[in-house]
């Protein structure tokens, strides 16, 4: 499988300030797939240390940082011989070694020239436990579901995945019904590495479903496992609820249609939970769109959207053949389902820091905000061949951006006020972001 993280990876290993790299992400994401990859393809040797497996191990850090002590112990542990900048040592599910994570920081400072790579699937909530961090010690990679662009290797269409990915132009008008088949399929399967392999493998859409419930059921064993048991119930609610309130196209997140007379304050560390283990996305509003986004985002308003958009069709139990033959049914949901999309799009470009923008009377809404260089950028989100931008006419009659963008399944097309970029070419938006 084609991953851009390999590029990552490689700029991490060329840089000259390189620091021992933190890896996050939701699990079965496929960061140790990656990780191996890259080891097999760069480096002499490598050395995985898995500390959720191997608990003799977890105790390594306790005694001291002496790093030569410790390379002794992974060494003689894993049978490979380790060299300066010729290995690569791997440290997954770190959170489960006393001070792991505190070790990395005597690693960047005692020894730069040993390449260490950490992860773990619920590395963000470790992170927030008051665990000693090593802050300004390591270089941080998030890895996100396999976006469109990949999804379009893995099944064999490299040609396709490299056009989407540049400057849109009237070339792709002539793939595009093709495209749009890989789209609605790609909805369906979504970007885990499992779910495509075992299509790429079966050609069978019923074994990736499979394959997604058992996912789902993974991370709901989860929340038993590891979230603290005073918000477990709650951390249960919200993860239920996120259906329902994507169903309906809330302007925000409704805590009344969690429990009711629920308020935010009872819900807040659940939320937290979900958002830190990277099982949900959560959008701030803005009523100004000013830079920095951030500044202006209010706090205690917000969607949430899932991890991944074929995880978010199984849980709905959204049969193929809705998706697939463009049926009408989804009515309210298909929005919230292609703005599962285009978030996880952008956030594979790498924009992180996602928005949205509603008018003080509450009747437009403009589905995502980015910021890019020195502008704000407004996309507007349509489900299939709705040229209407109600919305987002609004809001550049308004504020007067330099460029606007409204996405849909229409074709590429570039107006007095705005460009429609198809759906399927969102992550062409690459072009021009500021790193």
């Amino acid at each position: 499988m084609n991953r851009q993280g390999i590029n990552e990876l490689i700029s991490w290993k060329s840089s000259i300030k390189r620091k021992p790299l933190v890896m996050q992400g939701v699990r079965q994401v496929g960061k140790t797939w990656l990780v191996k990859e890259f080891a097999d393809t760069h480096y002499e040797n490598f050395v995985y240390v898995n500390f959720e497996k191997t608990q003799r191990l977890r105790s390594l850090f306790e005694e001291d940082y002496d790093i030569n002590r410790i390379l002794s112990v992974l060494a003689i542990e894993s049978s490979v011989p380790i060299k300066p900048h010729n290995t690569l040592i791997f440290f997954d599910e770190i959170q489960e070694a006393t001070n792991g994570i505190t070790s990395l920081k005597y690693f960047a400072e005692d020894a730069p020239q040993y390449h260490v790579i950490a992860a773990g699937s619920l590395l963000g909530v470790s992170l927030h436990k008051g665990i000693s961090f090593p802050v300004g010690k390591v270089d941080f990679m998030t890895l996100y579901p396999f976006s469109f662009s990949e999804f379009l290797h893995a099944v064999n269409e490299q040609q396709l995945a490299e056009l989407i990915t540049k400057q849109p132009d009237t070339n792709l008008t002539f793939f595009h019904d093709k495209l749009t088949h890989f789209l609605r399929l790609y909805y369906f399967i979504g970007g885990m590495p499992e779910a495509i392999a075992t299509y790429v493998q079966t050609n069978n859409l019923d074994d990736v479903r499979a394959i997604q419930n058992k996912i789902l059921t993974g991370y709901e064993n989860d929340f038993s496992k590891h979230a603290p048991k005073a918000i477990i119930p709650r951390v249960r609610m919200v993860w239920n609820s996120i259906l329902a309130q994507l169903s309906k196209e809330n302007k925000k997140y409704i805590f009344g249609q969690v429990a009711k007379g629920a308020r935010a304050k009872d819900f807040e560390m659940a939320i937290a939970w979900l958002n830190d283990a990277g099982l949900i996305h959560k959008v701030h509003l803005v009523n100004k769109p000013a830079i920095p986004l951030k500044s202006y985002a209010e706090m205690d308003a917000f969607k949430l959207y899932f991890t991944d958009m074929g995880l978010l069709l199984a849980f709905a139990e959204v049969d193929k053949s809705i998706v697939l033959d463009r049926n009408e049914i989804l009515t309210e949901f298909k929005g919230a389902m292609t703005e599962q999309y285009v978030l996880q799009q952008l956030n594979c470009i790498g924009i992180k820091s996602l928005h949205y923008w509603r008018s003080d009377s509450g009747k437009a809404e403009v589905d995502f905000l980015i910021q890019q260089s020195k502008e704000i950028i407004p996309i507007e989100v349509k489900a299939e061949e709705n040229l209407q931008a109600k919305s987002l006419k609004l809001y550049v009659d308004k504020y007067k951006p330099l460029q606007s963008i409204r996405t849909s399944m229409s074709k590429y097309r570039k107006e007095d006020w705005l460009v429609n970029v198809p759906l399927y070419a969102i992550l062409s938006l690459k072009k021009g972001r500021e790193d």
